[in-house]
């Protein structure tokens, strides 16, 4: 479906609680993906950044950078004879995102010259879901998948969050970008509002568009 129209290279985006992963996930099944996932429980400082942002947000970010990077390129090398479609739950530009939230001027400016010398061989997605949500949607959402670790997430730091997010994908220069706001649906419960959905990614907008279904 997808790839006869040239995307090869699915990405979704979102921030923290947008349903990025669950969403990646389905489409992988259905339309016989590869699903890349990033590997958030694998970051041994993020628990400790969460606890304690300032003194492990440089370590947690170099992690998530480092490992984007390699899952990435990983994949990109390795052909796989039974999958013509990757569906990942980031892009590689996403963690740029994080780092001028998280970091000092200092930290950030030592972290782009790192991100600067991997960007150079790192794929980029054909086509890019961005969910969106409201503030309130994202901490229910956070609430009820019941994450120790992000408990003591802020509305105020999600929207912070969201802003930048919001400015990056909207001005994304390597694939046209499809927004979803998913506030008033439930794609992962209600196979209706998946079909709206899936119905958006289909059509393969060839530059940014907004979307906005309403559940029902």
């Amino acid at each position: 479906m997808l790839t006869e129209k040239g995307v090869h290279f699915l990405a979704i985006e979102g921030v923290i609680g947008a349903g990025k992963t669950s969403l990646a996930r389905i489409i992988a099944e259905r339309w016989n993906g590869l699903c890349i996932e990033e590997n958030f429980d694998e970051n041994p400082f993020l628990e400790k950044f969460y606890e304690n942002p300032e003194p492990y947000a440089f370590q947690t970010q170099l992690f998530f950078l480092l490992d984007r990077h390699k899952q990435l390129q990983n994949y990109a090398m390795q052909s796989d004879l039974f999958h013509d479609l990757i569906v990942s739950d980031y892009t590689y530009d996403k963690d740029a995102i994080f780092a001028a939230q998280n970091l000092s001027d200092s930290e950030f400016a030592m972290y782009e010259q790192i991100s600067r010398t991997l960007d150079r061989d790192v794929p980029r997605p054909d086509l890019v879901v961005y969910l969106q949500a409201s503030i309130p949607t994202l901490l229910n959402r956070i609430k009820m998948r019941g994450r120790p670790m992000e408990r003591n997430i802020e509305g105020n730091y999600l929207k912070d969050l969201q802003s930048r997010f919001d400015l990056h994908f909207w001005h994304y220069p390597y694939a046209p970008v499809l927004i979803i706001n998913t506030d008033h649906i439930d794609f992962v419960h209600n196979e209706n509002h998946l079909k709206l959905v899936l119905d958006a990614i289909a059509a393969c907008p060839q530059q940014t568009t907004y979307f906005v279904p309403e559940g029902n």
